[in-house]
């Protein structure tokens, strides 16, 4: 597996929320390798402005699989799909429409982009590979946001689960977990008026900072690389040691 990937400035990647966040930071950092690239998210036409001159910034909102389809049939080739689109409703999580629509974003929608994708990664002569956005309310619970941790818990075993199922394809399946990344879903806290919040993410921080989105780029662009070929179900904390803590 992996033998046959090819070279980063001849792949195609497609980074679902890549219009802005991590998802971005993803399109830019394979945009660099020379890759060829399409951010599929909400807000396609002012995040174009953003974005380097080779990603092609693409409306798509990943809970209507027939958009994912007509993209993905607009394709001639896949070779890594990175699946960044996702949302949160602090604090309103525990009324179960709210909490419907996070997990409909963050976990049916991975999974429906992952579904679409597969017949094109199957064709990347085992090179093809899915990142998958966790979190590191995978690992533990968030009380004020119970559907996007129950929806991130589902992303984590659901990579392991595509990871078994698509190997035999020649497909690797693995996912990075973000810590506390400076973007805009973490705005209220990293933002917070007297600073209460802020101070408590970085006493547990070993490493006594904020992500930013281009330190988890940097990771997926690792699991999708040849020094990867032989990792698969695997879940990478980019966290600056926070889940160790």
């Amino acid at each position: 597996m992996g033998e046959k990937q090819r070279a980063g400035r001849d792949r195609t990647v497609l980074v679902t929320g890549g219009t802005s966040g991590i998802g971005a930071a993803v399109a830019r950092r394979f945009a660099e390798s020379g890759a060829t690239v399409i951010a599929a998210g909400l807000g396609a036409e002012r995040a174009a402005g953003a974005l380097p001159g080779n990603v092609r910034a693409v409306e798509a909102d990943v809970t209507r699989g027939a958009e994912l389809e007509e993209l993905l049939a607009g394709l001639d080739a896949l070779d890594v799909l990175v699946n960044a689109a996702g949302v949160i409703a602090r604090g309103q999580e525990h009324d179960p429409e709210v909490f419907a629509r996070v997990v409909a974003v963050n976990l049916t929608g991975t999974m429906r982009a992952c579904a679409a994708s597969r017949p094109l990664l199957r064709e990347a002569g085992g090179g093809g590979c899915v990142v998958n956005i966790a979190s590191m309310l995978s690992f533990f619970g968030g009380p004020k946001v119970p559907a996007y941790t129950a929806s991130k818990g589902g992303v984590m075993q659901l990579t392991k689960a595509l990871a078994v199922a698509w190997a035999p394809e020649g497909i690797r399946v693995n996912a990075v977990a973000p810590g506390w990344i400076r973007t805009a879903l973490t705005s209220e806290l990293h933002e917070d008026a007297d600073g209460e919040a802020a101070r408590r993410i970085i006493e547990r921080t070993p490493m006594g900072r904020w992500g930013e989105p281009a330190d988890v780029a940097g990771a997926v662009d690792f699991l999708c690389g040849s020094d990867a070929r032989f990792v698969t179900g695997a879940v990478l904390p980019v966290d600056g040691g926070y889940l160790a803590a």
